[in-house]
């Protein structure tokens, strides 16, 4: 046992990898090994030598175990120290660039739009997206034979067969937002709800989600002449120069008198300037907030009046960003958002005098 002793821990001692050291492993305790060999032998000794030798085989396999572990160990940390050696990192160097991500550009002009209308007195309204049917038209006084009411052009929620309810759908508009906010704060009030809203449309300048942003004004002597000074105030502080407006008289179910609102612009190969020229683009409707309008939300008409108007976050953004395609906005091209993407740092100001 001394002779196996010294022979083993001696080779342990001298291996100079793991491999060499398996070897060794296998050769001396493995199941054909020459010390588990030995152990075999026990069963043909006597008693008595059987009580001398099987402790000290024990003791010679155990300390052969450990100084195996041992030396794994410190070839392990070997190979580690050698390779610390060879792979090093300047940890005082400056870190890798990484490419930082941009606002989107509705996101920038809905910050924009909010803080604008905030300088005017607008508070932000919010609204649920999946609209109650009476909220999204019936307070707004749209017919039930009204086109926008048809399956083509809104989302209806599915309702169980035998649920005879009204459906809920997908806000067509922000404006239940201006129903939901007269009922809970009265007149007079002033408020903007931009939000998403959904349409059963999609080419180049149609997607069916997009952005809006209504504005609502209730007091007892607003006038159409009010919102003629809003508007021109916020294009002219959104554009950054002077804007005029041109009012067209149209047709919506939930104001009247309503108007169509078109900026002075021009055109020059093919681009958009706003603010000179002797063009006119059409960018919103609006008008005096109806009635029966009124009525619905819980707000006297004889007592109140106001004006009321929305308009597409989307298209705004096109328009002052150069942006050709709506639903560029919504195909998460990385390429697409760094190109008019904005900085996080971007904080949006006010251009104008608000």
């Amino acid at each position: 046992m001394d002779d196996l002793k010294a022979k083993y821990l001696d080779a342990i001692g001298a291996a100079a990898d793991e491999a060499t050291l398996e070897d060794l492993r296998v050769q001396a305790v493995g199941k054909k090994g020459e010390i588990s060999l030995k152990m075999r032998e026990l069963g043909g000794m006597s008693p008595e030598e059987r009580q001398v030798a099987g402790p000290a085989l024990n003791a010679l396999k155990d300390e052969i175990t450990s100084a195996l572990a041992a030396k794994k160990v410190a070839l392990a940390d070997a190979a580690l120290d050698e390779r610390l050696k060879l792979e090093w990192l300047d940890v005082t160097l400056p870190a890798r660039d990484r490419r930082a991500g941009t606002v989107h550009p509705v996101s920038q002009v809905w910050e924009e739009c909010t803080a604008i209308f905030a300088d005017m007195g607008f508070a932000v309204a919010e609204g649920p997206q999946v609209e109650d049917d009476w909220y999204n038209f019936d307070a707004l006084n749209i017919p039930s034979h009204h086109p926008a009411r048809a399956e083509m052009d809104t989302f209806y929620m599915h309702r169980a067969e035998g649920d005879n309810r009204p459906p809920h759908v997908l806000r067509t508009h922000t404006s239940p937002v201006q129903i939901r906010s007269m009922q809970a704060q009265g007149a007079p009030i002033r408020v903007i709800a931009p939000g998403r809203v959904y349409r059963a449309d999609y080419d180049q300048t149609h997607t069916p989600m997009f952005h809006q942003i209504e504005g609502l004004a209730i007091d007892r002597d607003i006038s159409m002449a009010n919102l003629k000074w809003v508007l021109e105030e916020f294009f002219s502080a959104y554009f950054g120069t002077s804007v005029k407006t041109r009012f067209r008289a149209s047709h919506f179910p939930f104001t009247e008198p309503s108007a169509e609102v078109d900026i002075q612009c021009s055109w020059e190969g093919g681009t958009v300037k706003v603010g000179e020229g002797d063009d006119w683009l059409e960018v919103l409707g609006s008008g005096m907030v109806h009635p029966k309008v009124l009525s619905a939300a819980g707000v006297d008409p004889a007592v109140w009046q106001g004006f009321a108007f929305g308009m597409g976050i989307d298209r705004i953004a096109m328009l002052k960003y150069g942006i050709p395609d709506l639903r560029a906005f919504f195909d998460s091209d990385l390429r697409w958002l760094r190109h008019y993407g904005f900085s996080a740092l971007q904080v949006p100001t006010i251009r104008g005098g608000v």
